[in-house]
């Protein structure tokens, strides 16, 4: 009888342990998620840059909310000298051999950021380097090859904090690919 109680006892305070974990991991989860967004530099392209008083800085109020729709889209540039590509001043939109690609909405809004995207979707493009894990190439300087080594905890935790931040609606142009190369 003792040993039944016991372990009765034991089974009741690992069933509460888990549930206190599992309760954590969300929260655990997002924290996670902002230290990685911050530690790899999201905000570095998906914020829009501002001028302040001692020059370029992110505009906050469009945390991670990709290229301004504002400014719409940008004429193709062509690199000079040593220079392969060029980027806006918002360091939001960048021009190359591959054409013109922009920063997109990473906030949770639903109709211009990742608000309809799945966390698997979001894992899937970030393994693929497809858009919604199934669509258009990810474009350069978007370093997807480094984030597909990433574990996926560490995504999901990327995921989580993305749908945890402000949504900001903000149309992003689509990406304006380059003319194939014409072999001679």
């Amino acid at each position: 009888m003792r040993k039944t109680l016991i372990s009765a006892l034991a089974l009741a305070g690992a069933i509460v342990l888990v549930g206190s974990i599992s309760a954590l991991s969300g929260n655990t989860r997002v924290e996670r998620g902002k230290y990685l967004v911050t530690v790899i530099g999201c905000n570095d392209c998906h914020t829009p840059l501002k001028m302040g008083p001692k020059g370029p800085e992110p505009d906050i109020s469009r945390f991670l909310s990709g290229h301004p729709e504002q400014m719409g889209a940008l004429p193709a540039v062509a690199p000079r000298g040593p220079w392969l590509w060029a980027g806006a001043a918002t360091n939001t939109a960048f021009s190359g051999p591959w054409g013109i690609s922009y920063a997109a909405n990473l906030t949770p809004d639903q109709n211009t950021g990742l608000g309809i995207w799945t966390e698997e979707m979001f894992v899937k493009a970030l393994r693929t380097g497809r858009h919604m894990g199934v669509s258009r190439e990810i474009l350069p300087p978007m370093p997807w090859p480094a984030f597909r080594n990433a574990t996926d905890e560490d995504l999901k935790s990327i995921y989580a904090f993305l749908r945890s931040i402000k949504p900001v609606v903000n149309h992003v142009p689509d990406a304006q690919l380059a003319a194939p190369a014409v072999a001679e």
